[in-house]
């Protein structure tokens, strides 16, 4: 992201703050622009974390209706009271019978998790794509360095967030017995073990590995076709996140139909398949998914994952380099000398 300062008429200072010491303006500073000369060449660690946990909880917030919706369209033996066709009649339909506030349960499970696993999910991006991109001596931007460095942070996100994602989906479930999040930690605990808040990590990660992955590699590709020089610009910002989410959402619906059946561990689908106790592990479910449903039961909720992840990368995306840019210009202005 870049930087941009300057008067009427002057040009812009063009030094990259994720590390590419590029002139993005191409020009140079003339005397009517403000003058940082200790413009860093990156944001800090702390500038990473702050913008990041923003986005994580703002992104999660607006669009978790919209994921209670997904969660119970992956059901794959839903109860006849349960079963939807559409995202907006589910919505419709949910509130009709459960109540206004019921899309909205689990969501501060859900807000607590995203801050911290955000924070570090930001950081360790931007480091690690900063130092692959030095370790394979490329000037630009290495799309091999953006999906390794996207994978490197998936593994801190998930850790934080798999805990979170069990209870979340729990309470999200048709006729769930959980009426807040603290009685769901307690009951899974008690009857499951710290395990269960673990089951699907394997699963979690061999889903968002390749998510981010995907996730990564088309935001930068795309930021580099619509905002060259990578100043802080809005609209190329929610653009590249917006299709960059929708993109890798719809390539790894399969594997989170089979994490919201590890995390759910949903009763009737297990009975029909004759598994007794619990599932665990990805292979296990991949093999109950076909067996109920077949190759569609793979794709199960595709269209409200990709309704729910498009707005929500644009958001965490747009949100991120908003606050990255403010808070960066900000310490700015304070160390500048007037």
């Amino acid at each position: 992201m870049e930087l941009r300062c300057g008067g009427m008429g002057s040009q812009t200072v063009g030094r990259r703050m994720d590390g590419d010491s590029r002139d993005g303006g191409g020009g140079s500073k003339d005397a009517g622009s403000e003058d940082y000369e200790n413009l860093p060449t990156s944001a800090s660690l702390s500038t990473h974390m702050t913008a990041g946990a923003m986005a994580g909880i703002l992104e999660h917030t607006v669009m978790y209706p919209v994921d209670s919706v997904k969660t119970r369209m992956q059901s794959l033996n839903p109860d006849p009271k349960a079963q939807y066709t559409s995202i907006y009649g589910a919505l419709k339909k949910i509130i009709r019978t459960e109540g206004f506030w019921r899309p909205l349960r689990g969501l501060n499970v859900m807000m607590m998790g995203a801050g911290p696993a955000h924070a570090m999910y930001f950081a360790c991006y931007e480091n690690m794509k900063r130092t692959l991109n030095v370790v394979f001596h490329h000037q630009g931007n290495s799309h091999l360095a953006n999906g390794i460095a996207g994978s490197m942070a998936t593994l801190l996100h998930d850790a934080v967030m798999n805990p979170a994602e069990v209870v979340k989906q729990r309470m999200q479930m048709y006729n769930s017995p959980h009426r807040s999040a603290l009685s769901c930690i307690r009951t899974v605990w008690r009857t499951e073990g710290l395990r269960a808040f673990y089951r699907s990590y394997t699963t979690q990660l061999t889903m968002n590995i390749p998510f981010q992955s995907i996730h990564f590699i088309t935001y930068e590709f795309l930021q580099e076709q619509v905002n060259p020089h990578r100043g802080y610009n809005p609209q190329s910002h929610i653009i590249s996140g917006g299709l960059a989410g929708a993109l890798a959402a719809a390539a790894t619906t399969p594997l989170d139909v089979c994490k919201t059946l590890l995390n759910t561990q949903e009763n009737m689908a297990l009975n029909l398949a004759n598994i007794s106790g619990r599932l665990s592990g990805m292979a296990n479910a991949f093999r109950t998914v076909y067996r109920l449903n077949g190759l569609p039961g793979y794709f199960k909720g595709m269209q409200a994952r990709v309704v729910y992840q498009m707005p929500s990368t644009a958001i965490s995306w747009s949100v991120y380099e908003f606050f990255k840019y403010f808070l960066t210009k900000h310490k700015l202005e304070t160390r500048a000398p007037y």
